[in-house]
């Protein structure tokens, strides 16, 4: 980690790298600008030596009983350098997640060895996501 910074607050540069790195995701490349600059952010990894944001996640939670991760992005020149470890690991140390009785997140298949890594666990006690969409913001 001596290479970089861990932000939970961002500047209007970060933002706007935020954004970029959205863009690049299928999960989040509609979101604009102005949507994202609302966002609790837990964390971002900025390059200590270049100042780019590089990598990004958050968390929602209660903490106590609930927190979910959503977002874990590694800037894509960054990838496979553990870049997503570190951001896994500084949202699970994180003083409002640590002591909560469960973490969760969704991800696709080829994502589910990646987070077993960290203890995470398909087995859900017959849970199921469900969802409901609400067209207010588009």
């Amino acid at each position: 980690m001596e290479n970089y910074i861990v932000v939970e607050k961002f500047n209007e540069i970060q933002l706007e790298e935020l954004h970029s790195l959205f863009k690049n995701e299928w999960w989040t490349q509609k979101r604009s600008l102005p949507e994202i600059s609302k966002l609790i952010v837990v964390l971002g990894l900025i390059n200590s030596k270049t100042g780019e944001l590089i990598g990004f996640a958050r968390v929602i939670s209660d903490t106590l009983y609930r927190a979910f991760i959503f977002d874990v992005i590694a800037k894509e020149d960054y990838r496979n350098s553990g870049i997503g470890t570190m951001l896994m690991n500084r949202i699970l140390e994180h003083p409002q997640v640590k002591d909560v009785e469960r973490v969760e997140l969704y991800c696709p298949d080829r994502l589910i060895p990646y987070y077993e890594k960290f203890g995470f666990s398909s087995d859900v006690n017959g849970s199921k996501l469900m969802r409901i969409s609400n067209n207010i913001i588009r």
